[in-house]
């Protein structure tokens, strides 16, 4: 009879053995897991929008301790504080024990999503319909958004100076938008077109209502109609829909999915997930000794551009008024720090494997994804993190039995995209990206693991009390 034991090479352990994280952890973890999402999906509930992100950040960092930071004020190891830019993107810190000229570990993410976008003059009628005209934000499929529910979330900016929140759909008892479809009965030419093709952005309009203005014999009654509504409750006329910041977004609020519930659908999990879990690891942390820094930034989805996106000088003005306070240049601590450009990766699909590079592919359950390089086919746009920055993160999360995995975005003649990475490089500021693998990335409702997002959380608390 044959040996049944397997001959294995003492080479073997030159090997990576790569294996799914519910292998690998115990009931405890799986327990502290499935709570910390729990928490995870209130705050996408309550932030749907950029705004409303800051909003729940400012809220839960003072009751973690932190308070709104001026310049000038004196800081000391230990304090707990915040500044928030336009109500759009908000920098949070722990001073660290060790002096700032020995650098910071940076947690940079960003609050944006793809969105459906009011234009600036949008309220019109046509055949006894009501709409508002959109404009669509950041990397969409257009199809994606036809003949599903829609909340309207934002601003009106008066001319007196007041500023009207707005928010219809959220409440159960609220109604919701919807942008039609064109029904498969007559969409003969419709379907002939490419994808890009078959739904033009003009036709993106949100419709509103189908009731005539009854004291009113004039045109446009329906628009005028909503628009009284909309008068009466917000105290807004069409004028004021110049100064506005009105959005479109999913009508849903996060759920589990899959049977065993190891699985979150959402809208915004790109970057929301990241910027949760940046925030919720500097509240989890006492005394670093190095300054910990977690900043959450707007207009990452259309290129960071913008006084509140990543390429404004928002950060270096708080950075500088914190190194002011202890004496220290800007610049040596930047060329001294470390940051996680905390972004999603994308998730390996089995239903769309072509674009992919299986062996280089994130995949769910395998834990935070490293993306040593971002960028488009021949690293275009990419910061390219260096050997050595790769090699102290995989130091940092082993310490911390953080699962991690690398996770490229996907075939390199497929496409790309880019993160916040390279402004934060571009800084002098070691940088690498890494994030929670996502699935229908930049859809209505993403996919993400639970575990993964928990690694990724364990992570940020690792990167902020390193040395």
């Amino acid at each position: 009879m044959a040996n049944s034991e397997e001959k294995k090479s003492p080479k073997r352990s030159l090997l990576e053995e790569r294996k799914n994280g519910y292998y690998r952890v115990g009931k405890d973890e799986i327990a502290r897991c499935n709570a910390f999402n729990e928490k995870y999906k209130a705050f996408l509930d309550a932030a749907k929008t950029e705004r409303e992100a800051v909003e729940y950040a400012v809220k839960a960092a003072e009751e973690s301790g932190f308070r709104s930071f001026t310049r000038g004020t004196p800081l000391k190891p230990g304090d707990k504080i915040y500044r928030v830019n336009r109500g759009k993107a908000i920098i949070l810190a722990v001073i660290g024990s060790e002096s700032l000229a020995a650098g910071a570990n940076i947690a940079a993410a960003h609050i944006d999503a793809p969105r459906i976008d009011i234009k600036t003059t949008p309220l019109y009628e046509d055949f006894e319909l009501a709409y508002f005209k959109t404009h669509y934000y950041g990397g969409i499929k257009k199809y994606q958004w036809l003949a599903i529910p829609l909340e309207l979330h934002g601003v009106v900016g008066l001319k007196s100076g007041e500023t009207v929140r707005v928010c219809v759909g959220k409440d159960p008892s609220d109604p919701v938008l919807v942008i039609t479809d064109l029904l498969p009965h007559l969409a003969s030419e419709q379907m002939k077109k490419t994808m890009s093709e078959a739904v033009a952005g003009e036709s993106l309009n949100a419709l509103l209502g189908s009731i005539p203005e009854p004291d009113d014999d004039g045109s446009d009654r329906i628009k005028l109609h909503v628009l009284g509504i909309l008068n009466e409750k917000y105290g807004i006329t069409e004028a004021d829909l110049h100064s506005a910041e009105l959005s479109l977004v999913p009508a849903f609020n996060a759920r589990d999915v899959g049977f065993d519930r190891s699985l979150i659908g959402a809208y915004g999990h790109d970057d929301r997930v990241c910027s949760f879990d940046s925030l919720q690891a500097l509240f989890d942390i006492e005394n670093p000794d190095k300054t910990a820094v977690c900043v959450l930034v707007d207009k990452e989805e259309i290129g960071s551009e913008g006084i509140t996106g990543m390429q404004s000088g928002f950060f270096d003005t708080f950075m500088d008024d914190v190194c002011e306070v202890f004496g220290v240049p800007l610049k040596t601590c930047y060329e001294n720090s470390l940051c996680l450009s905390n972004d999603v990766a994308a998730a390996f699909d089995p239903n769309f494997p072509e674009p992919y590079d299986k062996l280089n592919s994130a995949r769910l359950n395998y834990g935070l994804g490293i993306c040593k390089y971002t960028g488009s086919r021949g690293k275009s746009g990419a910061s390219d993190a260096s050997a050595e920055t790769v090699a102290r993160l995989r130091r940092i999360l082993d310490d911390a039995d953080v699962l991690w995995q690398m996770a490229p975005l996907g075939k390199v003649d497929a496409g790309g995209g880019g993160t916040v990475a390279k402004y934060m490089a571009n800084r002098n500021i070691e940088t690498i990206d890494a994030g929670v693998p996502v699935l229908s990335m930049h859809a209505p409702f993403e996919v993400i693991s639970k575990l993964d997002n928990y690694m990724s959380y364990k992570g940020l608390k690792a990167l902020y009390l390193s040395k």
